[in-house]
């Protein structure tokens, strides 16, 4: 009958109550418990493995461009970081008030960790994100709108409850680059959350979409209800193989 029973459970796929009852078999465990004990048991094994597969799920479709944890940061004094902070990202309520955070500093101060581990801490509390440095992401939009995948593309952005969108600010925006920024930027405005990293100072934003009404009405969006992160020292890459 055990057999059975695992059998359904596998074919059902509830996976979690399948491992946690055939480690009772084979323990010798299941005469310990009662009935009730036993169905709390099962549920909770069911309930911690679909939670587990759905952040692994999160966090395969985000593609992260570093595996980083907000446990690992460092907060050095030369590096300009606010702890406290940091840690009020930490349990992402700035996603529920659809709130931006803008990371700059020069390169090799750690922006890309910082964005990546809240990221990752985003996944990890069930929030949907999606990680792309900005120039590469233009450059897929235009294709999809060359093979007529465009729509989609835009409508898979627009689902995510965080977008990060890393290295803002390497290459001016051209015009179709201005109009795709713009769509983006609109459709999360008041719905969504950005992390945004940069080189480059927010305000020398504005001269890198370049078109003045577009820039504003962008830079608008952006820095309404924004949190700023301004780091400094030297470059993270000297004091070891990981940045943070």
């Amino acid at each position: 009958m055990n057999e059975t029973t695992l059998d359904k459970m596998r074919k059902m796929g509830l996976f979690g109550m399948f491992r946690a009852f055939k480690t009772s078999l084979e323990s010798g465990k299941t005469e310990n418990y009662t009935p009730d004990e036993m169905i709390k048991s099962l549920i909770d094994s069911e309930w911690d493995d679909r939670k587990n597969r759905g952040i692994e799920r999160l966090l395969k479709n985000a593609r992260f461009r570093y595996k980083a944890s907000v446990e690992e940061l460092q907060y050095e004094a030369d590096r300009n970081i606010d702890k406290n902070q940091l840690m009020r990202f930490a349990d992402c309520s700035f996603i529920d008030k659809s709130e931006n955070i803008l990371v700059t500093g020069s390169t090799g101060t750690g922006k890309s960790y910082i964005a990546s581990a809240f990221g990752h801490q985003s996944c990890c509390l069930g929030y949907k994100v999606m990680y792309h440095s900005i120039s590469k992401l233009i450059s897929k939009l235009k294709i999809a709108k060359a093979d007529g995948s465009y729509i989609k593309e835009m409508a898979k952005i627009e689902k995510q409850n965080l977008l990060i969108l890393d290295d803002f600010g390497l290459q001016p925006f051209d015009a179709p680059g201005r109009a795709m920024l713009m769509e983006i930027i609109e459709d999360r405005h008041g719905k969504g959350s950005l992390i945004v990293t940069s080189q480059l100072p927010v305000n020398k934003w504005y001269d890198v979409i370049g078109d003045k009404t577009m820039a504003d009405a962008i830079m608008d969006r952006i820095i309404q209800q924004a949190h700023r992160v301004e780091l400094k020292g030297e470059s993270m890459r000297k004091r070891g193989p990981k940045p943070k």
